[in-house]
């Protein structure tokens, strides 16, 4: 039996399946002990029932992008693992930068299925497991006292340093994303020549472009409904333009 057959095998998806309908069952707990909470304090049936509608509408789109990521995924880490990760409490961005991270260390070059081995899988099931986990454990010893200090009148610096964090954050992720590929780029007596991989470099292009088009779209014409679809529909977008230049 192959790595992969294993890692698609009945214990893995029972054992991955499990979890998800826990979280999913939690979920539909809150979901009931809220509705139920939202008719005790006098609020109008009808606009929580729509409001539920929409929500669930407009989450559709947005989790295809989560779909892609799981389907990019299975085909070196089976399907099991990727559908708890980006269903719980992964994220696409991390999921993909942490395995292939964890690939490169185990002496993997790619995260392909013949490359991958038993200590390798490993390696990055525990990885993608541990380095997310450490905003749950945070949360229980300091998210109420962050939480009283945005309650608190006048008070917006605890809110402010987070949108700075977060945005500082994604724009090192993002240059790390483009930092190793353009070191394909060299200069010989002022002349610039490439030699690495472009397809990462005109994927990052063509998202960042139809990005822009969202944002645009957002700020200029007022349709706030478009955020819900951004990242799906860049995503979707960078994918197709890997896949045309790969048949081109």
């Amino acid at each position: 039996m192959s790595i992969l057959n294993k890692l698609n095998s009945a214990p893995m998806y029972l054992i991955c399946g499990a979890i998800v309908a826990f979280v999913a069952a939690v979920c539909v707990v809150f979901l009931v002990r809220a509705y139920k909470a939202g008719k005790a304090m006098g609020m109008d049936t009808t606009k929580m029932k729509r409001t539920i509608v929409s929500s669930a509408t407009f989450s559709f789109l947005p989790s295809v992008g989560i779909l892609l990521g799981v389907v990019a995924l299975s085909g070196s880490l089976g399907t099991p693992l990727p559908w708890l990760r980006l269903s719980v409490i992964g994220a696409l961005h991390y999921e993909t930068q942490i395995a292939q991270a964890a690939a490169e260390q185990a002496g993997i070059s790619t995260l392909s299925a013949s490359e991958m081995t038993p200590s390798a899988f490993t390696t990055i099931a525990l990885l993608m497991s541990i380095c997310i986990m450490w905003g749950m454990v945070l949360s229980i010893f300091l998210n109420k006292r962050y939480t009283r200090k945005l309650s608190t009148p006048g008070n917006s610096s605890s809110a402010g340093f987070g949108d700075t964090a977060m945005t500082a954050m994604f724009i090192g992720l993002v240059s790390t994303y483009i930092g190793r590929y353009l070191g394909g780029f060299v200069s010989e007596n002022g002349v610039f020549t490439f030699s690495g991989d472009s397809t990462p470099l005109i994927v990052m292009a063509v998202s960042a472009i139809v990005m822009a088009v969202f944002i645009q779209l957002m700020n200029r014409k007022k349709l706030a409904w478009i955020e819900s679809f951004s990242i799906a529909g860049s995503m979707i977008a960078g994918m197709a333009a890997a896949a045309a230049i790969g048949l081109f």
